[in-house]
């Protein structure tokens, strides 16, 4: 009667004794591993997708009320300008997310933990920025459903919308590296909030997102054209219009380069070397 139980004890004996070790998961497993986890964590914190879900339906829904007539004369009009650049100022300011949830995780010792297991190191922010994929294509998702109700018509289609959304994911992708090395250097998350709102306010807010640039004063123009946002922007712009060029688009997947080209190895560099 009490075979099965010593059968069961004899295997438990041999996997204990065994010198086999686990194979070592592949980096697209462990970065998939780590994207279910962040994806955990929003199914219990929900309140967390609010930066997705109700304030960009506040910030168009007051913009374009507050400013349209101001401006350009008619709340319809001024959503088909305005439209494409709040979609783009939402996405990126939610950016900064990714590396509060690193500092999050360097503060209560998750980092120490995930720095000892024997997987593809850059799995644990790969991961992470994977879900955040998911999250900037809620916000636009939401973005231009509440724009088609109020009356935004892309002239670009459906195909122009899809273009104008990867370009923003792309970029947003790159940004978010920034905020990874942000989060491994400052030591709490209220100073890195800080930095984060420092940096993205002023190139936001100081962008072609709400007004044309040739309104400004030339000193104050020179800045917007030169200005990440204001270049993703006009690549946006231009695929929900139909009048994208190529030279937009080369000039958001530079920026995009430099962003991902710079603080990405620095990011690696750091999360390795941190103590």
């Amino acid at each position: 009667m009490n075979q099965p139980n010593e059968i069961r004890e004899a295997e438990l004996q041999k996997a204990i004794t065994s010198r086999n070790r686990p194979e070592r998961p592949t980096a697209l497993s462990s970065s998939l591993t780590f994207s279910s986890r962040a994806l955990l964590r929003i199914k219990h914190v929900p309140e967390q997708l609010f930066d997705v879900t109700v304030f960009p339906v506040i910030f168009l829904l007051m913009f374009t009320y507050l400013f349209g007539g101001a401006i350009a004369g008619s709340t319809s009009e001024y959503l088909q300008f305005l439209l494409p650049g709040i979609l783009v100022m939402t996405v990126a300011q939610i950016t900064m997310y990714t590396g509060i949830d690193l500092n999050n995780d360097i503060r209560k010792g998750i980092f120490d933990r995930f720095r000892t297991l024997p997987i593809w190191l850059p799995s644990a922010l790969v991961g992470a920025l994977l879900v955040d994929m998911i999250r900037y294509s809620g916000a636009s998702a939401i973005m231009l459903a509440l724009g088609f109700i109020l009356g935004f018509r892309p002239e670009g289609g459906f195909i122009g919308v899809l273009g104008a959304v990867g370009m923003i994911l792309i970029f947003c992708f790159c940004l978010s590296w920034v905020w990874t090395t942000l989060g491994i250097i400052m030591r709490s998350e209220k100073s890195l909030m800080m930095v984060s709102f420092m940096f993205l306010f002023p190139l936001t807010f100081v962008s072609n997102v709400f007004v044309d640039p040739e309104t400004l004063p030339s000193w104050l123009e020179s800045f917007v054209d030169v200005n990440p946002i204001s270049l993703l922007v006009d690549a946006v712009r231009g695929f929900m219009h139909g009048n994208v060029t190529g030279e937009a688009i080369a000039w958001v997947l530079l920026a995009s380069a430099i962003f991902l080209v710079v603080f990405a190895p620095l990011t690696m560099y750091l999360y390795r070397n941190k103590k």
